[in-house]
């Protein structure tokens, strides 16, 4: 959920962001992740940005990721294969403070090979960098503050100053949710106005993207029931792979099983449709 915020974020508000990581409003344009690679590559954390001269390449993070310094160098990489004359500027944001001194590393080495990355910890920011351009305001909970409600009940008044109803409703959605990250819910609906949020687009999808969650569930749950009764308990790697399966194999499974006879048809089902 935090990461399509903050790309929401980002993608809305390029320049806001531009002005903040590169210290200039550059017009910035999305990046597909799919421009640098013919292979899958991991996107669900990765942001890509251009313009004419520049790569943009953000990933935010909640939690400390080992992997995070290889990735940078890897998409290094493929951002110089695709636009070798372009410049990159590559930066990991850490959103909820911790002590690991992963969120410290700012360097991916091997033996004759280094690359180095910028680091943000939200944490350590002055809150004004976040209260003068309305695609940061939802980070000025995170920032450097005693007090993280008076944080927000700052940035809950450059959002009522914000003209467009539209813009007003989703930033204030997604500055109720990263706030979640570090207050009671309670004390986000007393500062922020529920009616607001309700009207933003983001507000929306996290209600859909919680009934098509539900219904997968069900679905899961039913299949497993399904198969359990058929064959007894079902194997564990079985299991694992039916959890990733999405709505609409699940149906299809719960179709296909009425004709299965052995688990092995199920693991060759499972095969041929993950």
């Amino acid at each position: 959920m935090f990461d399509t915020i903050c790309k929401f974020l980002i993608e809305t508000f390029s320049t806001d962001f531009a002005s903040w990581l590169l210290g200039e409003p550059i017009a910035l344009t999305e990046l597909s992740p799919s421009e640098l690679s013919l292979e899958p590559i991991r996107a669900d954390a990765l942001i890509l940005m251009q313009s004419d001269s520049l790569l943009l390449h953000v990933e935010f993070q909640t939690q400390p990721d080992p992997e995070i310094p290889f990735r940078m160098l890897d998409y290094r990489v493929r951002g110089y294969r695709r636009f070798p004359r372009k410049a990159m500027r590559q930066v990991v944001i850490y959103l909820k403070q911790t002590g690991s001194e992963l969120v410290r590393q700012t360097t991916f080495t091997l033996p004759s090979t280094r690359h180095e990355f910028e680091v943000i910890r939200l944490w350590e920011q002055p809150l004004e960098v976040f209260l003068n351009t309305p695609g940061l305001l939802p980070f000025a909970v995170l920032s450097r503050v005693a007090d993280r409600s008076e944080a927000l009940r700052q940035a809950a008044i450059q959002l009522e100053a914000i003209p467009d109803r539209r813009m007003q409703s989703n930033v204030t959605a997604a500055a109720a949710i990263l706030a979640g990250l570090v207050l009671e819910r309670g004390m986000i609906q007393q500062i922020l106005r529920r009616e607001i949020m309700q009207e933003s687009v983001i507000y929306q999808d996290i209600l859909q993207e919680g009934r098509q969650e539900g219904r997968q569930e069900e679905g899961r749950s039913f299949v497993l029931r399904l198969l359990t009764r058929k064959f007894g308990e079902v194997p564990p790697d079985l299991g694992a792979q039916i959890e990733r399966l999405s709505l609409a194999q699940l149906e299809e499974l719960g179709e296909a099983l009425l004709d299965f006879s052995t688990l092995q048809e199920l693991s060759g089902w499972l095969d041929n449709n993950l």
